[in-house]
């Protein structure tokens, strides 16, 4: 559920310009980037120009659209190649319910993530594209849907699996769910052309 439109600057400041300065880098215009992400033109000009707050599923379509990072898209630039993430606090950034911090360097093939899932959140959600992806659970229970087989996994379990593979995650827990996640990237700039639509909804 999204929050109230006033509310999304403060939440995700800079999102919205860096999601237009994207699009119109790459030469897409707005019909083309919103069907390749599985949203309406009208749904991605309000995620555009700040009237809408993106969920994380909605981000890491638009990064791999894009063929960029999911922190790059929110302004956290690490140095480059630091090889060091340091632990800490669960501080993160907020998207649509999830919470989420950077667990790896930018500018590398693969996005690593801590994840919390709240519970019930985009369970909704299913998701294709290319590449893959890897989770390991640290808290709580999460189902992961592969196609049509259902699969509950407990803190200690993984999941890798080829990304056009439909799927779906949602915290079964009324805690929620939080993991590690790890996904590889399109880094081409020509990547765009093959991705399709990122994100569906049922």
């Amino acid at each position: 559920m999204n929050p109230p439109d006033g509310g999304v600057a403060d939440e995700l400041p800079g999102v919205a310009p860096r999601l237009r300065e994207l699009r119109r880098g790459r030469g897409l215009t707005l019909e083309t980037a919103a069907q390749r992400a599985g949203l309406s033109p009208a749904h991605l000009s309000r995620l555009e120009t700040g009237r809408r707050q993106p969920s994380l599923p909605m981000l890491l379509g638009l990064a791999r659209i894009y063929g960029t990072t999911v922190s790059e898209l929110l302004g956290e630039t690490p140095p480059e190649r630091d090889a060091i993430v340091r632990g800490g606090r669960f501080e993160g950034a907020e998207a649509d319910g999830w919470m989420y911090r950077q667990a790896g360097g930018s500018g590398r093939a693969m996005q690593a993530l801590r994840v919390r899932v709240p519970y019930g959140a985009q369970s909704d959600l299913v998701r294709v594209h290319p590449g893959e992806e890897w989770l390991y659970v640290l808290d709580g229970t999460l189902r992961v849907i592969l196609g049509e087989t259902v699969h509950d996994l407990a803190p200690g379990d993984s999941a890798h699996f080829d990304s056009l593979t439909p799927h779906r995650i949602a915290a079964l827990d009324r805690g929620g769910a939080e993991l590690l996640f790890v996904h590889s990237l399109m880094q081409s700039p020509a990547a765009e052309l093959c991705l399709g639509s990122g994100i569906h909804r049922r």
